[in-house]
């Protein structure tokens, strides 16, 4: 059959970047079986929502999603975490046809075929070495393990993905090598607890090139940082041996760069949360990070309006962020969540509330970042380029990740390129973004 008549199949994935992975993985799969993506539902053969179901507005966008595919197309094959619990699904589109949870690639794989069988053997040299990439040429993310041992009380996750499981070292390290060849300049090693990585399988040994790997944070890091590209390191919950990564980040093997989703600040709301609740050991180490390497941004997240979080606790939380000065910062306010422990807590904090500690948290934010860029200027920063406009380009600093945190704008004699790395002298700041010009390339 020509290509021309290779059957589509049109694809949403909604969520976090390790619910992308997963799409990426069917899609590759696909594609290997000579499956082509179209660009529109109506344009396709059947339409794969891979949805999110970490909050109930994550729930609604997913259901939203699904609907506008069975009005669109009609046949709809639906996955992901919200598919983990399909009552929801199965009350609101009787019709779809299937419905499977995270990870379970065969099954979508197996409702594709029986809906869309191939056309033709598999011929895996229809697909690159890499696999198949929804991210930008010049990065990629990294999925390192699945699932999650903690149970803090406003988080599902566990429940829809399971408990931690590693993925040995050498398939890691062969999977950043095949996205290296390919062009990939920067890896984001990403899981739901990143420094946890190893500890399902006693940090096991595995053989790549001519070493033996152990499946073990540091060790993993070390390895990615022989490749020569920038190494991020999302989602690392502060265990002790993450100190260890420090001198890494000084010897230019991974970035500067620590991701942590801190949550909270007051013991009392972080006990709530069954999260750590050492904030006064978690200021000190900052302070020794920083210390060993000044060069270390820092991104968290933090929950506004926990039940029971009271005017003391949010009071807390400013001053630990004035101290801390956290660099990059998303904030949430607190959804109720199907099936978390935290529904049952109290008392409810009123939506008003919420919003009032929300504004005046970003508020406090938005001074510590303007302080902490401005110290920027005069410097000069490597930028790798996203975006290329007529007279400046878009890109990111090694403080940046792709899509959640700020951009550096950079005029240049000579057209930049996506995805090329380039020196830039920074010349001024605001809020969350830093302009300067090319330098030197």
């Amino acid at each position: 059959m020509s290509q021309a008549t290779a059957p589509k199949v049109s694809f949403v994935s909604l969520g976090c970047p390790k619910a992308l992975v997963d799409s990426e993985r069917i899609i590759t799969r696909l594609r290997a079986e000579g499956y082509e993506l179209a660009r529109k539902h109506d344009g396709a053969d059947l339409v794969i929502v891979n949805t999110c179901g970490f909050l109930d507005s994550a729930k609604q966008e997913s259901l939203s999603a699904i609907g506008d595919a069975m009005a669109e197309n009609g046949k709809v094959i639906v996955t992901g975490c919200m598919g983990a619990e399909p009552d929801q699904i199965e009350k609101a589109y009787p019709d779809v046809l299937s419905i499977s949870g995270p990870q379970q690639y065969e099954s979508v794989l197996e409702a594709v075929h029986r809906a869309l069988p191939p056309v033709h053997n598999p011929h895996i040299d229809l697909v690159p070495p890499q696999g198949i990439k929804l991210t930008p040429r010049h990065y990629a993310y990294l999925k390192i393990s699945e699932g999650c041992n903690n149970r803090c009380s406003f988080c599902i996750i566990p429940k829809l993905r399971g408990d931690l499981v590693s993925r040995p070292a050498c398939d890691v390290l062969r999977e950043a090598e095949r996205l290296v060849n390919a062009g990939v300049k920067e890896l984001l090693v990403i899981s739901q607890d990143t420094s946890a990585y190893g500890v399902d399988i006693k940090y096991a040994s595995s053989a790549w090139r001519d070493q033996e790997v152990r499946a073990r944070f540091f060790d993993l890091a070390q390895a990615l940082g022989q490749f020569g590209v920038w190494v991020r390191l999302q989602y690392v919950y502060p265990y002790p041996h993450v100190d260890e990564v420090i001198g890494l980040m000084n010897e230019g093997k991974v970035l500067p760069y620590l991701d942590i989703p801190f949550q909270h600040a007051s013991p009392a709301v972080l006990k709530a949360m069954k999260r750590p609740a050492a904030q006064e050991k978690t200021l000190a180490r900052i302070k020794s990070w920083r210390a060993e390497c000044p060069e270390l941004a820092l991104r968290s997240t933090f929950i506004v309006g926990f039940p029971g979080e009271t005017d003391a606790d949010f009071a807390e939380l400013l001053d630990w962020l004035e101290e801390a000065e956290i660099d990059r910062l998303g904030c949430f306010k607190y959804e109720p969540v199907s099936g978390a422990p935290a529904n049952a807590l109290g008392p409810a904090v009123p939506d008003d509330v919420k919003q009032e500690r929300w504004n005046a948290l970003m508020a406090r934010q938005q001074k510590i970042s303007a302080r902490r860029l401005k110290r920027k200027v005069g410097s000069r920063q490597q930028v790798i380029i996203d975006e290329v406009g007529p007279t400046v380009a878009k890109g990111r600093s090694k403080a940046d990740a792709p899509e959640i945190d700020g951009a550096v704008y950079v005029t240049s004699r000579r057209p930049l390129k996506v995805g090329e790395i380039v020196t830039a002298k920074i010349e001024r700041s605001d809020e969350y973004d830093l302009h300067g010009s090319a330098a030197g390339f």
